[in-house]
């Protein structure tokens, strides 16, 4: 039980399954817009699903096996590496098993899915090797991790093998931004949280050059304007399937209200539990996921 409860630590599991819903999310949007039903295929369901995972797993096991020294100055005792339970060799065989086959499940969905899968598998490695210590870039990768699934999604249902962007329903790239701003958030969140090991280590973050006060006060913004845009899809004609979806709205209101609680003490309280918040605001963006779900099936 200790060993599986290591992997699922090792290989964040719960982000695959939180980055399939994206992707989910995704999909219903772009097969309700285009064809006016939510049968999804099952074969591409299950095919986005482990494309969603595989990658995710390896890349996280690889991030940890790049990781270590800073994780164990960190004293990251919530690792499975630094804790000894899973030896580095484990988590390095883990990206080599499982990166490839990610790839080759989002080959067969088609051309599109399989592009966005190389870009951002590729992206996600130069991250791991080398854009980590430069976080004023890697943030905005994962924020950007945190978006691109619901734009992978929208290209799953797309029936033409040739690769093409121009059929996705705009609501989803609104929706991928929202994602995008409240990724930025959580990540300078954390770069606050690791600051002192980081600085050892020659790290460049935000709170290195604008300050911890100034960072948390960012981070807060980005949670802002999140919520704000969260707004748009229920006001606007335009984002046909969302707009005045009462069921939307209601789980999107408790999301904002954690995110927004969020960002009012990141920018007014000089100390702040991070560690707490960023557990908070990974709640509220599920129920954000929840919240597009929900909406997509009931209008």
């Amino acid at each position: 039980m200790k060993k599986l409860r290591a992997i699922w630590e090792l290989m964040r599991l719960e982000h695959g399954v939180m980055l399939f819903l994206a992707i989910l999310i995704g999909s219903l949007i772009s097969q309700k817009t285009l064809y006016n039903n939510v049968d999804l295929p099952l074969i591409s369901v299950l095919l986005t699903f482990f494309t969603a995972l595989f990658l995710e797993a390896s890349t996280f096991a690889l991030n940890d096996y790049y990781d270590l020294e800073i994780d164990r100055i960190n004293k990251r005792t919530d690792r499975p590496l630094v804790r000894g339970d899973i030896s580095p060799k484990t988590a390095l065989y883990s990206f080599y098993i499982l990166f490839p086959i990610g790839l080759i499940c989002s080959y067969f969905v088609n051309l599109t899915c399989f592009l966005i899968a190389l870009i951002t598998a590729l992206l996600s490695v130069l991250y791991d090797a080398k854009m980590k210590k430069i976080k004023l870039v890697g943030n905005f990768y994962i924020a950007y991790i945190m978006a691109i699934p619901f734009v992978f999604g929208g290209a799953a249902v797309l029936k033409n093998n040739n690769f093409s962007l121009e059929n996705i329903n705009p609501v989803i790239y609104i929706i991928a931004l929202i994602a995008f701003l409240a990724g930025s958030g959580r990540e300078i969140m954390k770069d606050v949280m690791d600051f002192e090991g980081d600085k050892k280590l020659g790290v460049k973050s935000f709170p290195k050059y604008i300050g911890i006060r100034k960072s948390n006060i960012m981070a807060g913004f980005f949670y802002i304007i999140a919520v704000i845009l969260s707004f748009l899809p229920f006001f606007m004609s335009s984002f046909s399937i969302y707009y005045l979806n009462y069921p939307y709205l209601y789980l999107i209101f408790v999301t904002d209200m954690m995110l927004l609680g969020t960002a009012l003490q990141l920018i007014f309280k000089k100390k702040v539990h991070l560690k707490l918040y960023r557990k908070f605001t990974l709640v509220a963006i599920f129920l954000g996921l929840l919240a597009f779900l929900v909406g997509a099936f009931i209008n």
